[in-house]
């Protein structure tokens, strides 16, 4: 059901934690499925230096996460922007259809932080970049968040 990819980053998740006074912070939620994301971004200048998650979910959701930070580490905010759900999910070699879900709670957890750290700073941007992330995506900060 779940490639060796998916195994690998829900047994060996990479980033896993929080940022102390992260560039932007953006959580996401799937109240169907009870999937939880939040994503951190440490961001200098325009670079993201450091991005760390934490997860409460399933196998695919904390492996889509795990990837999706991968993805974006080292990354220019602009080129961060463009990840895409499709590029998660292919890069954990595939997810099940019922689970493709996660892997667009990635994309819109990452989405979230960068429009964050974009409100924080004052930076202009086209508000149809963040049009998907629709109201279950959430930006509350360092609230708790149970890690799996």
């Amino acid at each position: 059901m779940y490639s060796e990819k998916v195994i690998e980053h829900f047994t060996n998740p990479r980033n896993v934690g929080e940022i102390a006074n992260p560039s932007g912070v953006g959580e996401v939620g799937n109240a169907q499925c009870g999937d939880i994301m939040r994503v951190y971004l440490k961001i200098e200048d325009d670079v993201i230096v450091d991005v760390k998650f934490k997860t409460f979910g399933c196998a695919s959701a904390i492996a889509s996460s795990s990837m999706a930070t991968e993805m974006i580490k080292g990354k220019a905010v602009a080129e961060a922007l463009e990840l895409t759900n499709k590029a998660v999910a292919n890069a954990l070699d595939g997810l099940p259809p019922v689970k493709m879900h996660c892997s667009l709670l990635a994309e819109q957890a990452v989405k979230a932080a960068i429009k964050m750290y974009y409100d924080n700073n004052g930076i202009e941007y086209d508000a149809a970049l963040f049009a998907k992330l629709g109201n279950d995506a959430h930006d509350h900060g360092n609230g708790d968040l149970v890690e799996e």
